[in-house]
């Protein structure tokens, strides 16, 4: 019996994914959205097929890094306005909750999968298209990319999909206070010196820098960077005697693991560590 198997009982990894492309190489798996000529807006059905591939995602044995792009010019155009907007204007308030916490539950799905996630930036993240952005833990943003928290300018609030959570943390509350509220657009050296880059990079860069990094991380030490995301999440709310505590039952846990004993062995043997996750 696999673990695959084991974990899953009845269900099956899904195969195919609709609404947007979905592949695997070498330890990485890429989410491209692939409707370039609308600027690749998210629609219902992306939303719940996001949602329920990040659910699914810890459980491919072959996927240690997620990769999110956009196919043509841009990153993400945020929420289609008719498919979306057009249809929420018509909607009840119990679905209008339903469709609320459908988005958010796919921010919270992108914090809480032990996977690290790394945005591929170019032209514009706008509305949705930032959040996911935001939540991703690494960012590599081309000298194109624009970010723009636009929600103010459609007449909601600007925390939405929790950007009002993430966005302070990130960036701080003075500036998160000028993009939420104002909801304007900056470019990439803006969002770079916000601190919302993770690396700037030539629009002809990208690929290969998103490579670079998710190759990095997809050979190195899994489980270990599984808990740090983990712990950075966890601890965001905690006071320091509690995220303390946490900090060192992990690292009493991570004692006991293959890998760390594997460091050992390769610093004696004057080797590059050979990580195998557990």
């Amino acid at each position: 019996m696999t673990d695959e198997y084991r974990f899953r009982a009845s269900a099956r990894l899904t195969t195919d994914w609709e609404h947007f492309r979905f592949e695997k190489a070498d330890g990485v798996a890429t989410v491209t959205l692939n409707r370039p000529e609308k600027l690749n807006p998210l629609t219902f059905e992306s939303y719940a097929d996001l949602r329920d591939l990040l659910a699914e995602l810890p459980h491919h044995q072959d996927v240690r890094v997620l990769v999110v792009r956009g196919e043509g010019r841009a990153f993400c155009g945020g929420g289609d306005v008719n498919e979306i907007i057009g249809e929420l204007i018509k909607m009840e308030p119990r679905d209008l909750i339903r469709f609320t916490k459908m988005t958010g539950d796919v921010i919270r799905a992108m914090r809480e999968c032990p996977i690290p996630i790394i945005a591929a930036v170019h032209g514009i993240a706008a509305g949705a298209g930032a959040v996911i952005a935001l939540a991703s833990d690494f960012r590599v943003v081309s000298a194109s990319g624009k970010f723009a928290f636009l929600f103010t300018k459609v007449g909601l609030s600007g925390g939405d999909m929790g950007a009002a959570y993430l966005l302070p943390r990130v960036i701080g509350l003075g500036r998160a206070t000028e993009l939420l509220m104002l909801g304007q657009t900056i470019d990439a050296t803006t969002a770079d010196r916000f601190g919302l880059v993770t690396r700037l990079v030539t629009d002809d860069a990208l690929n290969e820098a998103v490579g670079e990094l998710a190759t990095t991380l997809a050979a190195g030490p899994t489980l270990a960077v599984a808990q740090t995301k983990s712990l950075l999440t966890r601890e965001l709310d905690m006071p320091i005697g509690s995220a303390m505590e946490l900090d060192a039952m992990t690292q009493a846990l991570l004692m006991t693991t293959h890998d760390h004993a594997e460091f050992h062995a390769a610093f004696n043997e004057r080797r590059a560590p050979r990580w195998q996750g557990r």
